[in-house]
Order: structure tokens, then sequence, then C-alpha cells
């Protein structure tokens, strides 16, 4: 019976690609992601993520803000030339009126301050993913 369902859960498993230097909060969101049923992968840098992206057909990206040599809202154009279909959330450990402003002016489908509930960030991956 388990194998039964883990193998219904894969075949409607989505495909999610988070991307941030902060070891914690990625462990923290891949083990939440993985145990919601979601099939996870994850990545410190613009030019990691521009790679999977290349090879792998994810359904959602979750990037951080502050990821190496570039902004997250800098890097979502990037990421969306390579597959424009691409659903991006951003998130940030801090905010304030400048970087919301800046971050809102892309094209994201959900902003997430990572203060807030963890479980809120995965039942937006979900909506965005639906």
């Amino acid at each position: 019976m388990i194998e039964k369902m883990n193998y219904y859960m894969s075949v409607d498993c989505k495909k999610i690609l988070i991307i941030d230097p902060n070891t914690i909060d990625v462990c923290k969101l891949y083990s939440d992601l993985l145990r919601n049923g979601f099939e996870v992968q994850s990545v410190m840098s613009l030019q990691e993520a521009v790679e999977k992206i290349k090879n792998i057909d994810f359904d959602c990206v979750v990037m951080d803000v502050d990821i190496p040599k570039i902004k997250g809202y800098d890097a979502v154009s990037i990421l969306k030339a390579f597959d424009p279909r691409l659903k991006v959330i951003m998130t940030s450990g801090r905010n304030d009126l400048e970087l919301e402003t800046e971050v809102r002016k892309q094209d994201i489908s959900y902003y997430h301050i990572k203060s807030f509930d963890l479980q809120e960030l995965v039942e937006a991956v979900r909506d965005v993913c639906q």
C-alpha cells in the first residue's frame, strides 16, 4: 500500500528549485516541501540555477533576494529567459518599502518574508503550481 501511495505522489509531484545561500533556511524549506509531496532541488547561486533550469523542467523557483553576485529580483528575468512559464516566489529575511517595491516590479507569483510562518510559503508554492 505504501508503494502505491508513493507512486501516486510522484506522478502528481511538482518540481521545485530553491535558490538560497542560507543553508539553514534551505534545509527547513526543503524538508517541508518534501513532506508535502514536492520534488525539490536546491542551489546557492544564479549560475547553478541556470544550469539546472536548462536541464530540468521546474514548475516553481523559490529564490531569496540575497543571492551571490546579483539580487534575486534582478535574476528573475534571466531565469524566465530560459523558461518563460516558470513561476517565481521571492523570499527575504528582511523587508522595507524600497526592497518590496523592487521585488514587486518583477514578474513574480508571491513575495514571502522569512519571519512569517514557513507553512504559508509551502501553501504559496502549492498555489502557484496548480
